[in-house]
């Protein structure tokens, strides 16, 4: 069974607002990198609509991105993308495919089916989805940055405080530091 790891950019005092972190080529890498390791993607339907805006468009050459953005959009075009969504049923970007049925059944199933893990990139999804005892790792960039405003991680709470296990931690260049937790006891 493949791990569902957690991974988003947030700022140090919590902002999840995705023009909040840097964006050059040594952070477009690093989650191009852990993309490679992973099986899938998993998203709620805004971060999908989000993606599914510009980066086909990115891939296809439509428009203009350094190398390492470019390689982001190529490889995301062709990794398989699985989209949580009560309000939305046609998902036409290439390999993306809807989830359906109870979540925590269809997450495991997912989890089951994907031996190199899938990679959740969805605020309010990891929530819902912590809250259900589904997450197993967390690989966040911490940017440099105080946003002094939200969206914040977990905004809207968990029933408890979840252990975690440092696993790694990595600085980059660009000052951001990427840190890598297991849940403990797991």
């Amino acid at each position: 069974m493949g791990l569902l790891t957690f991974s988003l950019n947030v700022t140090l005092d919590g902002c999840v607002d995705h023009q909040e972190g840097i964006a050059d080529d040594e952070t477009h890498a690093f989650f191009t990198r852990m993309m490679d390791e992973g099986g899938a993607m998993l998203w709620g339907r805004v971060t999908y609509e989000m993606m599914e805006g510009y980066w086909p468009a990115v891939a296809r050459g439509d428009e203009d991105a350094p190398p390492a953005i470019r390689e982001w959009a190529v490889k995301l075009e062709t990794k398989p993308k699985y989209v949580v969504s009560s309000t939305r049923t046609d998902f036409p970007w290439t390999n993306s495919h809807h989830v359906t049925g109870d979540l925590r059944t269809s997450v495991q199933q997912l989890k089951a089916a994907t031996p190199a893990g899938v990679l959740l990139g969805s605020g309010k999804l990891a929530t819902e989805l912590d809250r259900l005892d589904l997450i197993d790792e967390y690989k966040f960039l911490v940017q440099p940055r105080i946003a002094g405003h939200g969206p914040t991680l977990y905004q809207s709470g968990l029933s408890s405080t979840r252990r975690l296990e440092l696993v790694s931690s990595t600085p980059l260049r660009n000052g951001a530091v990427a840190m890598h937790y297991r849940r403990a006891g797991s």
